[in-house]
């Protein structure tokens, strides 16, 4: 009989497929159940074409976050609202299919049950210190888990996406803008 511990378990190969498959069972339970109990919003904020107001307090926390050392302090407020209409703009041109997971990610990210054991941040997103902040997105990306690595990624590429193609992110990295024809 194989001896079974903790440090077996956890380097065999079954082992860490065991581990991503109860994972992403988790985060898909989680996101089904949010969508069928009404946790899930399915209409837009006001004035948003995509976001909805659960979005929007997490992204409204984690914006400046992600866009501090870039962004003078002074000039963030109006970073983030720009950075999050442009991050609206180009949710509503995906595919549905795309934007259906990240609406999924987003509800993972908004729902209490999930949010505390996934991100580590037990109370609100409008609550969470810019360091509880940092210390989510350092633990996803050096997450084992595949699932959290990628919504890692994919968090980064469209916020920072997002800031990168509004006009006034243009002068910090050089970027004199698109010709003029």
């Amino acid at each position: 009989m194989p001896v079974l511990s903790v440090e077996n378990a956890l380097l065999s190969r079954r082992g860490v497929l065991k581990v991503g498959a109860c994972a992403s069972a988790f985060l898909a339970t989680a996101g089904l159940s949010a969508s069928l109990s009404g946790c899930s919003a399915s209409s837009s904020a006001s004035g948003f074409a995509v976001l909805r107001s659960s979005d929007l307090a997490f992204l409204r926390a984690l914006i400046p976050v992600m866009l501090a050392g870039s962004v003078p302090a002074s000039s963030m407020p109006d970073a983030a609202k720009a950075t999050l209409n442009t991050l609206d703009d180009n949710l509503n041109h995906l595919s549905p299919a795309l934007l259906s997971l990240t609406q999924q990610l987003l509800d993972v990210l908004a729902m209490p049950v999930t949010r505390g054991p996934l991100t580590g941040v037990w109370g609100r997103w409008e609550n969470a210190s810019p360091e509880q902040i940092r210390h989510f997105l350092q633990r996803w990306q050096n997450s084992s888990l595949g699932l959290l690595k990628m919504g890692h990624g994919s968090l980064v590429q469209l916020v920072m996406m997002s800031w990168y193609e509004c006009p006034q992110s243009w002068a910090a990295c050089g970027y004199p803008g698109p010709p003029k024809i």
